[in-house]
Parts: structure tokens; sequence; C-alpha cells
């Protein structure tokens, strides 16, 4: 028995490969062995940038004792949860059936052929913070399987038949004025002094505040406007955001976003860009513009992988301390700029002598401004980025996982056309060559994941979804005919390998998918947009480029078949009903090729349902509430019928 994860592409797997748990990756000879042993799987889930994920690794993984425990009684797995996400959706949906709450480091204990029956987030080695020791936790279950047999197969057999698909009840029939009602339900959640939900931990959540951002637009409530710009403000000028470098944390966990779990995820960033673009359009907010280029710049300069892809994460922790790379000691920020301009930076940056956070300063912008300073704070920036850069610097996770790069792909697309950027859009360009390019399958598909040149297997939903919708945005925004074709296959594929023939919506893993308890359907939004959600508007957008009707029906059917859980989830189900939004209220702008004056107009103006068409007639158009208007030549009349000015 040895460790196996030497060999695995996965930069979390290779980080446990010197283990002396004898991990397994996820397979069928780990099945194989776990039934001919009589032994329990114990499946062990994280990513590379998760920081609790490092700590029960230094604490029980790299433990001799713990591990020989471990080897004795359990077939030990570990997963990448980025590089296998229905893995990881179907163990944490066990878990929250088992009445705890998910996150990573996930600890599951299955039978030998992978049906959970107990399981955990982080365990401390020895008993501490109210937590069992996992030592105790690891013969406390081979105990179990040992002598109450019976036990285990109830555990097992009632969550089985909880992950399974509830039986379809009553639904609602979805309106527009449902997504606003609630919107203005979600409100009684916002904090509206420092934005986000009320309470900490506090995550971005640009899902969700897109949906409010919407309905803010279609209803003309000050409440919604202030709650999403409010939020965004806060989330720009506050610790989680990297005022040196560029870019957005994971999520900040107390309840003022100062103090972050530092990790960079690509797609936090993706969404953000996203939602600060749509936001900037209508309230032109400098703020907003100016983070947007600062996590641009920082996508291009440390987030490139596989020749212009993008990679997956940055690390919390650097020299095994989390946040290390990122805080400031307020003596070093005096000797690196010397003591009037230290004094002037550490006024607008927070700065003290005994720190705002575990007494070390995290940068933040959130308190009382000084005037007139601007230049003189870039210079600070600039000089400390220059020391900061010399430091040892967190991992990086550099594979490049075909869903996320869709977002980025996306978001960089529009906020190209958006602030006339073509080097953006050509980031984009390049992306999606990287993607077709060296994770195309047969028969349209997609692998998941590319890592040090290595196509993964055949990828989920997700990444279908998430290409497809980046393949639109690049269609609009290029007005380039190959795009919207390879959507089209990439939707094909989806209907194709996907789709639930008997009661509808999209299945994460294929028809094909063998290693699975369950085949789960995604709606629900995580830190990323459902597939189904994304699915939903994808067809929403290619009914009204294409006009085929296929395409609104299958739009409509898949709403369909998540309504009964629209009334108790609606609030997690963002990126379905921005679908559904999509689909009743588009905005259709037919913008003919060749004629730049008339672009201009269309980037000014914030339209959340806006979709372009390009055509070769000459002339422009606008189509809403199912009406055309007149064919328009100029910009100024192009404006008007957008605007109405």
């Amino acid at each position: 028995m040895t460790n196996r994860l030497a060999g695995e592409t996965s930069p979390y797997l290779r980080q446990h490969q010197d283990n002396p748990v004898h991990w397994w990756p996820w397979g069928e000879a780990a099945l194989a062995e776990a039934k001919a042993s009589n032994r329990p799987l114990l499946l062990s889930i994280g990513y590379s940038a998760c920081h609790w994920c490092h700590v029960m690794a230094h604490e029980s993984f790299e433990n001799a004792e713990i591990a020989a425990l471990m080897n004795t009684l359990f077939v030990n797995v570990k997963i990448d949860r980025e590089e296998r996400p229905d893995l990881d959706a179907i163990y944490q949906q066990a878990l929250s059936h088992m009445g705890q709450h998910g996150g990573w480091p996930l600890t599951m204990f299955c039978t030998p052929d992978g049906k959970p029956f107990w399981g955990g987030t982080y365990f401390p080695p020895t008993a501490r913070y109210g937590r069992p020791g996992f030592a105790e936790v690891l013969q406390a279950i081979h105990d179990l399987w040992q002598s109450d047999g019976d036990r285990v197969r109830n555990n097992v057999e009632a969550l089985l038949l909880a992950l399974a698909e509830p039986k379809r009840g009553q639904a609602p029939i979805l309106s527009p004025a449902m997504l606003d009602q609630g919107a203005k339900a979600i409100l009684a959640a916002i904090d509206m002094e420092q934005g986000g939900l009320s309470g900490a931990p506090k995550f971005p959540q640009p899902g969700l505040f897109d949906y409010l951002w919407r309905s803010a637009l279609r209803t003309g409530d000050q409440t919604l406007h202030r709650a999403v710009t409010l939020t965004l403000d806060r989330i720009c000028q506050g610790g989680i955001t990297d005022h040196l470098g560029g870019g957005f944390m994971r999520y900040s966990t107390d309840d003022i976003w100062l103090a972050p779990h530092f990790e960079k995820m690509l797609y936090d960033n993706a969404q953000l860009i996203d939602l600060l673009t749509l936001v900037w359009q209508d309230t032109g907010n400098g703020l907003f513009k100016t983070r947007i280029e600062e996590c641009i710049a920082w996508v291009s300069r440390e987030m490139l992988a596989e020749d212009g892809a993008f990679a997956a994460a940055l690390d919390a922790d650097s020299e095994g301390h989390e946040g290390k790379f990122y805080t400031w000691n307020a003596q070093d920020i005096v000797t690196l700029l010397g003591a009037e301009l230290a004094k002037i930076f550490g006024q607008a940056y927070d700065v003290s002598l005994q720190g705002n956070w575990e007494g070390v300063n995290i940068l933040n912008r959130s308190g009382p401004q000084p005037e007139g300073v601007e230049d003189q704070l870039a210079q600070g920036r600039a000089l400390l980025l220059a020391q900061r850069d010399t430091r040892i610097r967190p991992g990086r996770d550099d594979k490049v996982l075909a869903d996320w790069n869709g977002m980025m792909i996306a978001a960089l697309a529009n906020a190209g056309f958006v602030f006339d950027r073509p080097d953006w859009l050509a980031m984009a360009e390049r992306a999606f060559a990287v993607i077709t390019g060296k994770m195309a399958l047969a028969d349209d598909r997609l692998a998941h994941c590319l890592c040090q040149g290595r196509a993964g297997a055949v990828g989920f939903i997700d990444d279908l979804a998430h290409m497809a919708r980046a393949a639109l945005m690049l269609y609009q925004t290029t007005g380039a005919t190959a795009y919207l074709d390879q959507a089209e296959k990439w939707v094909a594929a989806a209907d194709c390998h996907h789709w639930d023939q008997n009661l509808g919506g999209y299945f994460h893993v294929s028809h094909a998918a063998t290693d699975v308890i369950v085949r789960t359907k995604p709606v629900i939004d995580a830190a990323v947009p459902s597939a189904n959600g994304t699915m939903v508007q994808v067809l929403a957008i290619l009914a009204q480029i294409t006009d085929k009707p296929a395409y609104a029906d299958r739009a409509q059917a898949t709403v369909a078949v998540f309504m009964d859980q629209f009334n108790e989830h609606f609030a997690n189900m963002s990126a379905l009903l921005t679908g559904f939004d999509l689909a009743a209220a588009p905005v259709l702008i037919t913008l003919p090729r060749g004629h730049v004056d008339l672009l201009q107009p269309v980037r000014q103006t914030g339209i959340a349902n806006r979709i372009i068409r390009w055509s070769d007639d000459g002339v422009a158009s606008v189509c809403r509430d199912s009406v055309c208007s007149a064919p328009v030549t100029s910009a100024p009349a192009l404006r008007h019928l957008l605007t109405g000015e």
C-alpha cells in the first residue's frame, strides 16, 4: 500500500502526495479495494486554495499515528472538489441531510460502494473547538461499521432516499411580478449599513445581487438600487479587495468586509466583473470602473495558464500562515514610504501601529478618506506592491476548468465591449481558443479540466452551459457567427447527453456516467451559478438571436421543472430566475456590422436583459415586449430607442 497521488494532474491531490496516508484517487480501483477488504471508504474532499483543508492536512494527514489508523481501518480517497463537482455536490447534500452545515474540507464515511452513512467537515487531531478529535472519530466509525451494520444500512437507505429526486409537487406559475416580490422579500435580510446579507461571514453573492439589480431596474425601487450599490461600494472599499494587486478575495469573515479568507477564486472575480459592469452602465460609478480595471489587470498578470486560459485560484496561505502575503506591519510601511507619505497612506488605508487584524493591517478604504491625495496614494500603492512582489507568494492552482473559464471569458467579453477595451476582448478570445483547442472531445463535448497540458475526463453540464454562455457573449460583442455556431453545438450536446427525457431538466453528469450513486440536477446556486439556471439563460438568448422557437420551449420547460422549489428556495435560485427574466422580457438589439458609431449608445445604456443580434442590413432596431421599433441609422436615434431620451 502506498500513496497514489503523485501521478495526478490536480494540484490539490499532488499537495497530498507525500502524506503518510495511503491516499487513492477516486475511481474503480479504490472502490474495488474497499470491497475486497470490507473497509469503509473515507472520502476527504477539498481544494488547493482552502485554508482549513491545509490545517487538517498538517494536523492529521501528516501525523504518522493518525495516518496509520486511517490506513488500517479505511480505504482513503482524496477528491478535488473542483475536478469532481458532481461528487462534491452529492456528498455535500448528504451532509446537509445529516443535519450539518457543509463546506470544506468535507470528511465523508461511505460503504465500499460509495454510499454515505456519516460525515463532517474539519476535525482537529484531538478534541477541541467543541469538535471531537479525528482519531476518536476514526475509531468510533470503525466500531460502528464492525458492530452495528443495521444502523449503517438504515443511514444509507435514508440518505439515498433523501438524495433521490423528489416527486413533483404543486408548482406556481412564475411571473415577473413574482420576481419583484421575491426581491423585496430579500431586502429584509440585507444589511443596509454595511451591505451584503446581514451577519457574518459575508460572501459577495454576485448572483443574488444581480437578481436584486434587475428588479431595481424593472421597478425603479430605490431601496433595491441602494442595496446593490451599497454592497458593491463596501466590497470595493473593504479588505476583501486587494488594494495593491487587484482582484477580490473569496469572502469576509466579519460583517464589515474587513478580514477576508484570503484565497482568490476565478469564479468570484468573473461574477463581480460582470455585476460591476452592469451596475456601472446605469450609475457611471468611477469606483466600480476602477475596480474592474484593477481586477482584469490582476487576471492578466497572475492568472494566465495553458497558453492563455485562466488558472483556477490563488491560495489563502503562504509560508504556512493565512494572509501573510497580503498584510502589513505599520512600521514596514513607514520604512518603505517615509513618514509623510506613510501618514497619508495610513489614514486612507486604515493602517495603525496595533493593526486592524491579528496585530497586522489589512489594507482597506472603508473609513473617512482624505481629499486631494490620490496621486500620492497611487505612489504609495506602487511602492508597496513592488515590495510585496518580493515576498513568498501563495500557491497557484494552475488547472483550467472549462466552466470557470466560461464565466471569466463572458465577463471579459462584456466588459471589453462596454468599456471599449479591445485588449480585454482579445484575452477572452484567446482563452476561448484554448478551451476549444485543447479541451474539445467527441460529440461536441468538453473536458472539465486541463492541467499540465493534459485534458481530463468528460465534463459536466456546467461546462457546456458556461462555455455556451461565453460563446454567445463573444458573438454579441464581436459579431463573429462562429461563436454562435459553437454555442448551438454545445447546447445540442447538453440536450443529447444531460437532458432528462422523463421529467425534464439537465442532469449534472451525462447519461453514461457510472461512478456516482445518484444523478442530480443542479438548480440551487452555490459559489457559482447553477447549471440549469445558466442553461435557461443560454436558451433564452439563443431563442432571440436565432428565431428558433425550440430554444424558447426548452427554456420554459426547464424553468417549469424546478418551480415546485420556488417558494422555499427562490433566493438561492437566482441564475434560474435570471434566465426566466431573459426569456420573459428580452431586449433584442439588432446592430449592423461595420457601423461603429452605433455601438456607443449600447455600451452606455444599462439594460439587464440586453441581447445583441448582428445583421448586414445597415440599420439598427430594438425589440422589447414583443414589439419591434422602426429601423434607425444614427446613434442619437438608437439612444432614444434604448433610453427614451
